[in-house]
């Protein structure tokens, strides 16, 4: 039976057929032949503007005749945060804490950060102290139109903040300690060194950054992407930006001026203060903590973690950001799959009952 005898239904099937092939093989002789009448496929998206590599260091010429070079990163309308890095750090340190770079924005700190003599982009000069590193950011801040500051101070950063806080209190309007050195108390055992004994013992680590920011095989920071890579980068740029070519003298004499006793007197300073140390800490042992508290004036608000070594400025570096946007009664959690920032108490009540952990949860999926 010829297809044009078949009975209705099924004739019809059989055109239907018959023209769905067609329509397909029209389809593939449009593309196949490269016809523009047919519909392209989406438009690729290319954003408009640049993402971020970190901060850009600055040059700023000061009274004195030096130049200061210094990082400003954030809204320039934010909070202003002034961050002082360990010893061995550039001005662009602060871009190893960019792994919570997002909360940071959300909270709108700016951080400014002042490289200190002889480090990374800063000549070495032997003339000068803790109370230069002082008048040239302070002048810094001038320029940038900032007043009252934050500070946040981290290992070595210690013994500045506190000449800061000493010699302009009113300008300070909150100070954060995250393991940090105190000017104050019984002086590192290195003091009673020659100059050239210290260089000798740095000499070798500061050649090798992965030597200077070596940290123990169960610290937390390994879980962060890249972190390990910046702060080799961070180490190099600081001892040789300038082609000084880790020469250790600036090195030596950043831990020399450590040992001046007795630190500032901050009895002036009348301004929230935050303390933080990890119960592991070999480097700034937790017992400095209370070495802090006897030298600063009013009661400072101490969290200490047990989790953390000399690490606990990284670890808990979200807390440390909530507490520098003005919530310091708030507690960073992970709870169930989130992280929330809880009133204090709530916190407290949720991690007895093991129903929460301390920090992001960034921690525990890195």
């Amino acid at each position: 039976m010829s297809p044009v005898s078949m009975p209705g239904p099924t004739r019809t099937a059989v055109i239907a057929i018959g023209a769905a092939t067609l329509t397909l093989l029209g389809a593939l002789t449009v593309y196949g032949s490269g016809d523009v009448s047919a519909s392209p496929p989406p438009e690729p998206k290319v954003q408009d503007t640049f993402d971020s590599l970190g901060p850009d260091v600055h040059a700023a010429k000061l009274k004195s005749g030096r130049t200061a070079h210094y990082s400003d990163t954030g809204n320039k309308d934010g909070k202003p945060v002034l961050f002082i890095g360990g010893t061995g750090t550039s001005a662009r340190a602060a871009h190893m804490t960019d792994f919570f770079r997002s909360t940071r924005e959300d909270l709108g700190l700016r951080l400014i950060s002042v490289e200190r003599n002889g480090f990374g982009d800063t000549e070495f000069d032997k003339k000068l102290g803790k109370a230069d590193f002082a008048s040239d950011t302070l002048e810094v801040l001038d320029q940038l139109g900032v007043d009252d500051v934050s500070v946040i101070a981290i290992s070595g950063g210690g013994p500045y903040a506190a000449e800061l806080a000493g010699r302009a209190p009113g300008r300070i309007s909150a100070l954060h300690l995250a393991a940090a050195l105190p000017p104050y108390g019984t002086k590192p055992a290195y003091c009673s060194m020659s100059d050239d004994a210290l260089a000798d013992t740095v000499r070798d680590s500061i050649r090798d950054p992965r030597k200077w920011w070596a940290f123990p095989d169960d610290s937390p920071v390994k879980t962060i992407p890249g972190f390990a890579d910046t702060a080799y980068e961070e180490g190099a740029r600081t001892y040789n930006q300038r082609g000084q070519q880790a020469d250790p003298a600036p090195q030596v004499h950043e831990q020399k001026l450590y040992c001046g006793r007795p630190g500032p007197d901050l009895k002036k300073l009348d301004a929230p203060v935050y303390l933080y140390g990890g119960k592991k800490d070999t480097t700034v042992p937790p017992a400095t903590l209370t070495t802090w508290q006897q030298a600063l004036p009013g009661k400072a608000k101490v969290r200490t973690y047990a989790d953390s070594g000399h690490d606990v400025q990284y670890r808990h570096w979200d807390q440390i950001l909530v507490d520098l946007a003005g919530h310091g009664e708030r507690t960073v959690v992970c709870r169930g799959k989130h992280t929330r920032v809880l009133p204090a108490d709530e916190a407290d009540r949720a991690l007895a009952k093991g129903k929460a952990t301390l920090g992001s949860c960034a921690w525990k999926n890195g």
